[in-house]
């Protein structure tokens, strides 16, 4: 170190390693909030009278009631936990520690206390379900048209509003004789839940230990003697652990642990059947009795796949705590399983809309027409052109396009042509595809946290909503500075035109 650094550095007064008091740490909150902060930024961009009055109006018509905190802190909540990628809990902390953030969803000023407590997340995904949803997507998407046309230039060049043509208003197909207009960008994806890799062994492990659960709820010394049904689930823990440790596991060894795991499995049922039958009535509570017939189930599925050797069976559960999850086949190069919800969605102008949403397997080029269909209740008229993928331009749906004028943007079937091909670019179904990566990877949708189904439908859904306000929330500077390059170019043209004249 050079001389002159170490006598500076042995002028510098001594602070003690020690922490301070809250009362001599000096806060900022006697200072103003940054205009510049992004949460002040957006919580000015985003309508929230509007988002907040469909809300309202979703909530009223829910069966079980709206809720009593204030709609603005639910929304904005919801929006600070998706777009920070956050869990429930880490969200509340995060608005309870952050000024801005409280700034955001509509708080006068700084509180120490939790806007709500975590576990009510849960009970506003309940109520906030994706039909909910749609309809706020569906008002954020007329918000969004209104503001272009809000900012929408003359369309000639002088200047002058065009003449607006009248509309008779006695045909009430009247909307459609302008034709198709816009495009439509449909595909599939799949948001995977957050469970461990299934195998059938993990499985009936899982089935078998929460067996042993349940007949520890059910066994009573008055009812069923002193004698308690032998389960042998150290025995059985022993077994699993024994091949499951193994490094290299050979086919013949997988399948001599599930055979082991099927036969106490099968002994614990039948127990539990016996033990139930000195009960009057089942006493189980709601949880319990699911867990109950998910178990006996998964049994079956297990025992017909040992039995005829295949690894493939019709609804297929892959995880006893969440068994309305299915296995959804993709084929893609990271993973060629997906275990989650398959969600069907539609871009227009840069807005996500999920037009399908199911936790089985389908072929999403049976949906074609329903995109289209909705994109007429949208906006009152076909699209003109639709853009998908090659699963969904199959004969039927090319043959029912071209009677509703709409242009197909794909490969064309049979032998390829020199002339008269359709020259679909590779970047053109970017925008669908960008869509699906920002939302996995800044949102969350690649890891489901909720285990319910309708939970788990409305935390999907508040992802794609959050990816509408977002979009929302950027269009306004660039429509205004569409509108000057627009004007710009008027005056331009005015003065050539003066200059030749």
């Amino acid at each position: 170190m050079p001389k002159a650094s170490k006598i500076r550095a042995s002028k510098q007064p001594y602070q003690s390693p020690t922490q301070l008091t809250l009362g001599g740490f000096e806060t900022p909150f006697s200072q103003k909030l940054s205009q510049q902060n992004r949460w002040v930024k957006l919580s000015h961009l985003i309508p929230w009278d509007e988002i907040v009055g469909v809300y309202e109006k979703q909530m009223r018509n829910n069966v079980t009631g709206a809720s009593n905190i204030n709609p603005r802190v639910v929304l904005g909540s919801l929006m600070i936990k998706h777009m920070c990628n956050l869990s429930d809990e880490e969200t509340i902390l995060q608005i309870q520690e952050n000024m801005y953030m409280q700034y955001f969803i509509g708080y006068s000023s700084f509180s120490s206390e939790a806007p709500f407590d975590s576990s009510l997340f849960v009970e506003i995904r309940k109520r906030l379900g994706t039909e909910q949803i749609s309809a706020i997507n569906e008002r954020i998407y007329q918000l969004s048209q209104e503001r272009k046309d809000k900012y929408k230039p003359p369309s000639n060049a002088s200047g002058e509003e065009p003449i607006q043509e009248t509309k008779n208003d006695g045909d009430e197909t009247g909307i459609d004789e302008a034709g198709p207009e816009g495009r439509l960008l449909v595909d599939a994806t799949v948001s995977p839940q957050d469970i461990a890799y299934p195998t059938d062994l993990n499985i009936l492990n899982e089935s078998r230990e929460k067996s042993e659960v349940l007949i520890d709820r059910l066994f009573d010394i008055e009812l069923h003697g002193a004698l308690k049904p032998r389960t042998y689930r150290k025995k059985a823990r022993k077994l699993y652990l024994k091949t499951v440790q193994k490094k290299n596991k050979s086919n013949n060894t997988i399948r001599n642990a599930i055979g082991k795991q099927l036969r106490f499995l099968k002994r614990n049922i039948k127990h539990i059947n016996k033990l139930l039958d000195a009960y009057p009535m089942i006493p189980f509570d709601r949880k319990e009795y699911k867990y109950w017939l998910v178990i006996q189930e998964a049994y079956r599925q297990q025992q017909h796949m040992f039995v005829e050797r295949t690894h493939s069976v019709e609804h297929r559960i892959v995880s006893i705590h969440q068994p309305h999850v299915r296995p959804i086949v993709r084929g893609k190069e990271k993973a060629k399983v997906e275990f989650g919800a398959k969600v069907n969605v539609s871009l227009v102008n840069g807005f996500s809309f999920i037009d399908h949403l199911s936790w089985d397997a389908y072929n999403e080029g049976k949906l074609l027409l329903d995109s289209v269909e909705q994109y007429k209740r949208r906006h009152g008229f076909y699209p003109k052109e639709v853009l998908a993928d090659q699963i969904y331009c199959n004969r039927e749906n090319r043959k029912e396009l071209k009677l509703l004028g709409i242009r197909l943007l794909a490969k064309p079937l049979g032998r390829p042509s020199a002339v008269n091909r359709e020259h679909v670019r590779p970047g053109e179904r970017n925008p669908i595809e960008g869509k699906f990566g920002q939302a996995k990877t800044a949102y969350g949708l690649d890891k489901i946290r909720a285990r319910l189904i309708n939970t788990s439908e409305s935390w999907i859904a508040s992802i794609i909503m959050v990816l509408n306000l977002v979009k929302l929330t950027g269009q306004v500077p660039i429509a205004i500075f569409e509108k000057i390059i627009n004007l710009l170019f008027q005056s331009i043209y005015k003065r050539k035109a003066l200059l030749f004249q």
